[in-house]
C-alpha cells in the first residue's frame, strides 16, 4: 500500500477506527501540534551534547507518541481503543518530567526572569520545542473547550514538559558556562 493513499485529498483525515474529520478539527490541531513537538524535541535530541538530556528527551519522545495515539481516537472510541491495549497519558508519566524538573533545580541553576534563546544551538532547540509545547497545549485546550475531550492529565504533562523544556535550555547554557556539575 502506498503512503499516498489520496484519501485526504477531499480535506478530510481519518482518525483511529476510520472516523472521519475534517483537517482543521480540533483532535487534529492538538495531536498534529503534538507531532510537531515530538519532531522538535527529535532536533533537539540530535544535537544534545549530554546523555542527561539525549536519554531523556527520547522517553519523552516515547510518552508523547502514547499521547498523540490517545488524541487520534474520537471520544466515542476511546472504550475500544483502550481495550485494544492501547495506553493512556497517566499521572505516572507527569511525575516522571517533574522528577527531571527537581533533579535540574537541584543543581542550583541560574537565571533571572526572561531568557534570550539562542545562547547555543542546543539550548534554542530546547527553547524552540518549548514554543511547540505551548502550542500543542492550546490546542489540546481547544479541544476541551470543544467538549471534546475527557483525559485533563494530557493538559497537565504538557504544562509540565514545556517548564522542564525551559528549564533544560537555562541547564544547557548553564554547562557551557561551566557553573553546573
Amino acid at each position: 500500500m502506498s503512503i499516498a493513499t489520496k484519501t485526504g485529498d477531499n480535506g478530510t483525515t481519518a482518525l483511529m477506527f476510520g472516523r472521519r474529520v475534517a483537517k482543521n478539527h480540533p483532535r487534529v490541531e492538538a495531536y498534529g501540534a503534538v507531532d510537531e513537538l515530538n519532531a522538535a524535541l527529535g532536533l533537539a535530541r540530535a544535537t544534545a551534547g549530554h546523555e542527561f538530556v539525549s536519554a531523556n528527551l527520547l522517553r519523552i519522545q516515547q510518552d508523547l507518541v502514547i499521547l498523540m495515539g490517545e488524541l487520534a481516537v474520537a471520544s466515542e472510541d476511546l472504550e475500544r481503543y483502550v481495550k485494544g491495549g492501547f495506553s493512556l497519558v497517566t499521572p505516572a508519566m507527569t511525575v516522571k518530567l517533574d522528577a527531571l524538573v527537581k533533579e535540574i533545580e537541584a543543581q542550583n541553576i541560574s537565571f533571572k526572569g526572561w531568557a534570550t534563546p539562542g545562547a547555543t544551538h542546543h539550548s534554542a532547540t530546547l527553547d524552540v520545542a518549548r514554543t511547540i509545547c505551548r502550542r500543542a497545549e492550546r490546542r489540546v485546550c481547544g479541544l476541551q473547550t470543544a467538549g471534546d475531550f475527557s483525559n485533563d492529565e494530557i493538559i497537565i504533562y504538557l504544562n509540565r514538559l514545556s517548564d522542564l523544556l525551559w528549564l533544560w535550555a537555562r541547564w544547557v547554557e548553564t554547562q557551557l558556562a561551566g557553573t553546573v556539575g
